[in-house]
């Protein structure tokens, strides 16, 4: 008989499953610092590859370091869960050289839908944006195929 995974122990198997296939999020040179029930917290270091024509960092980028965030908080309990939306406030730019760090938590989770908020901050604590994600849990599938179950 297979042991249950605790919490803690499921959080951190769902993340290491689905960064394993998370082509963007390590394109982009995110690292997960932190995976919790309900949370994650991820970094970005802003390459000149990043920056647009005003040369700071693409709102589009920040946006996709939150919602990866995202992603890993509400698919953190092993059940496939995919954003039905998000909306993201932009507060200050992003520039050359910064690392985002956006540190996502759950709000709620009720059902199938939950509601999570992201702070995204630069590496002196400064605001950069916030994004609220919308998400929908498809029940009964796991987030992340278990290979060692027999």
């Amino acid at each position: 008989m297979v042991e249950p995974r605790d919490a803690q122990a499921t959080a951190e198997h769902v993340r290491d499953g689905m960064l394993a296939n998370d082509r963007a999020t390590k394109m982009l040179g995110m690292t997960i610092v932190e995976i919790a029930p309900g949370r994650a917290t991820l970094t970005m270091p802003v390459r000149d590859d990043m920056l647009n024509g005003h040369d700071i960092c693409h709102g589009g980028l920040i946006a996709t370091l939150a919602d990866s965030a995202f992603a890993f908080a509400c698919n953190s309990y092993d059940e496939l869960t995919v954003a039905s939306g998000f909306a993201v406030d932009f507060v200050a730019p992003g520039r050359g050289g910064d690392v985002l760090t956006a540190r996502c938590s759950e709000v709620t989770k009720a059902g199938r839908t939950g509601v999570y908020d992201t702070e995204v901050t630069n590496q002196r604590g400064e605001r950069v944006a916030l994004f609220r994600g919308r998400s929908y849990t498809m029940k009964g599938k796991p987030a992340v195929p278990d290979r060692t179950a027999g």
